[in-house]
Parts: structure tokens; C-alpha cells; sequence
């Protein structure tokens, strides 16, 4: 398999500072700033990029057990919301809430709940991210 990487160049201190992030693929570069981070500034943030990795992982993983239970999807959407939280011992992410829909011909909403759990727990970047609660919130649309 692959190893994926990325790289990220950070110039200054951190309230005044700023930085690039670029994937090893090329597919993306951008800028990225306390203000993209910690308040509403232009610009992406680790976290955002979590959030991507989270939401494509969980949806190919779930489109993938759909699939292997003889009902595949015509359409997986999923958004991810990482909480980047300040505590006494500095930030951390506690939570990171799924939040999937998804159009699959023939599956019953009891059957897709459970495949939806079945996904979130093999997706490997669930596993990574395994320190952290993950929710779900799973719908069945047609």
C-alpha cells in the first residue's frame, strides 16, 4: 500500500504567524493562520482537514459495506464536524460528529443503521482518530 504524505510550513510566532499546507499529490495548497484556526479567518486549518479525510474515508468505507451486503448506493454523502476545544491543559478534539445520508435502493433503515455503525468502526481513519468520541448520525433517504 501507499504511504501518503503532506507537508505544512509554518513562518513566525503563533498569534502573528502564518503558513502553507500542500498534499503530497498536489491536489491541494493553501494558506492557513491562527485566525483560520482559532476564529473565522481566510484560510483552512488542521482540523478542516480532518473533517475531509474523516467524511471521504467514512463514505467510501460505508459505500463499501453497503456493497459487500449486496446493496450498494447510488449516493453516500457524509460531513464531519471536528471540535477543537480549549481546556486547561491546552486544545484538544473531543468530538468529531458524523453526519451521513445516503441513497440506497432496496435496504431497510434498521439494516443501514447497522451497516452505517459497521463502517464508522472500520474506517481507518476512525481508528486513528479512535481518542476522540465519534457520533453518528445516519439517514436512509430515497
Amino acid at each position: 500500500m501507499p504511504t501518503r504524505n503532506a507537508e505544512a510550513v509554518w513562518e513566525g510566532d503563533l498569534k502573528s504567524g502564518k503558513g502553507t499546507m500542500k498534499l503530497g499529490s498536489g491536489a491541494y495548497q493553501g494558506a492557513y493562520s491562527f485566525q483560520s484556526r482559532f476564529e473565522n479567518g481566510t484560510g483552512t486549518n488542521p482540523e478542516e482537514l480532518i473533517a475531509a479525510a474523516h467524511a471521504g474515508c467514512f463514505s467510501m468505507a460505508l459505500s463499501h459495506a453497503l456493497a459487500q451486503a449486496g446493496t450498494p448506493p447510488t449516493r453516500v454523502h457524509t460531513t464531519a464536524k471536528v471540535h477543537l476545544e480549549k481546556s486547561a491543559d491546552g486544545f484538544s478534539i473531543p468530538r468529531i460528529d458524523l453526519v451521513t445520508e445516503a441513497q440506497v435502493p432496496g435496504l431497510d433503515e434498521k439494516a443501514f443503521r447497522e451497516q452505517a455503525e459497521k463502517a464508522k468502526k472500520g474506517c481507518p481513519v476512525s481508528k486513528v482518530l479512535a481518542g476522540a468520541e465519534i457520533t453518528l448520525d445516519a439517514r436512509l433517504i430515497s
